[in-house]
C-alpha cells in the first residue's frame, strides 16, 4: 500500500490550490434556536395570565361629574341615547340640544346586535363631526360577572 505525500489520487485536482473546504456548520444555529423554543414555551403561560393590580378606590365626587352623551344600540336595534329612545336621523340634532359643546360621542352596541345597525350610528355621528368611542368589557371582568 502506497501514500502520497502531494495529495495525488481522487479529488486531488480540487484542493490542489491550497484552498479550504467551506462548509456551513448548522450545529451552533440549531442550538440557539432550541434554547430560545424552550425560553418562549415557559415564559408564554406567564403573558398569558399578565398581573393583578389592586388599584386604590377612591370616592366618588358628583359635583365634577358631568354627564356624556353615550348611544346605546340594542341586540334589537332600537337606538337610545341616555336612555331615552331617539331614531338615527335625528341623533346629531339631538346630541347637540342636550349635550352643547359635545365633542366626543360614547357607543355601546350590544354583542348580539346586527352590525348593520351600529356602523349607522357611526357614520350618522360622523357626519356630525363627533369623536365615537366605542365601549367595550374587557374578557376577565366578564367572565368574573358570570360566575
Amino acid at each position: 500500500m502506497a501514500f502520497s505525500l502531494n495529495g495525488g489520487g481522487y479529488g486531488s485536482r480540487r484542493r490542489a490550490g491550497g484552498s479550504s473546504l467551506s462548509e456551513i456548520n448548522v450545529t451552533p444555529f440549531v442550538d440557539v434556536v432550541l434554547v430560545l423554543l424552550i425560553i418562549f414555551m415557559l415564559t408564554a403561560h406567564v403573558m398569558e395570565f399578565g398581573i393583578e393590580v389592586d388599584v386604590p378606590k377612591v370616592r366618588m365626587v358628583k359635583d365634577t361629574a358631568q354627564a356624556m352623551p353615550v348611544v346605546t344600540v340594542t341586540k334589537e336595534g332600537v337606538t337610545t341615547l341616555n336612555g331615552v329612545d331617539v331614531n338615527i336621523n335625528d341623533l346629531n340634532a339631538a346630541i347637540r340640544q342636550k349635550f352643547p359643546g359635545a365633542k366626543g360621542v360614547y357607543l355601546r352596541a350590544d354583542k348580539d346586535a346586527v352590525w348593520n345597525v351600529p356602523v349607522q350610528v357611526m357614520a350618522e355621528l360622523g357626519e356630525g363631526k363627533f369623536q365615537v368611542n366605542v365601549v367595550t368589557q374587557p374578557e376577565d371582568t366578564a367572565a368574573k360577572g358570570r360566575k
